[in-house]
């Protein structure tokens, strides 16, 4: 298992949210044992109400590849990527995964406002 450590400055995940990693945050880098990171599961990009961890209870999981529409998630929430091997994670001011944000990768997290985001795509 690494630890993945990457720098906040200047990196963006989505418009207007800081890109932050740490927290204790570790993710299951490709072949190594699946690890769970408050509260999501390997492999999943979580989001979590408020930005905050919400005592390890994400409330949406998402899993599979491709785009997400977000439907009445508005204020600030924390995304996190729990996924492998390199996969990454945008927001989408648009439905089916239009108009999306600066790529996040596995072991980073954000804390966005969802208001303009209608989805999130996930990718290998």
């Amino acid at each position: 298992m690494r630890r993945f450590v990457r720098a906040a400055a200047a990196l963006t995940f989505a418009a207007g949210a800081v890109l932050v990693t740490g927290a204790g945050a570790q993710a299951a880098d490709a072949g190594t044992q699946a690890v769970t990171v408050h509260g999501c599961r390997s492999g999943y990009v979580c989001i979590y109400p408020k930005a905050s961890w919400n005592s390890d209870s994400p409330e949406l999981e998402f899993l599979t590849y491709g785009a997400h529409n977000l439907v009445n998630h508005t204020g600030m929430h924390r995304v996190f990527n729990n996924q492998t091997g390199g996969a990454s994670v945008q927001l989408c001011k648009k439905y089916d995964g239009g108009d999306c944000g600066t790529k996040g990768f596995p072991g980073q997290y954000t804390d966005a406002d969802l208001t303009p985001i209608n989805s999130i795509k996930l990718a290998p």
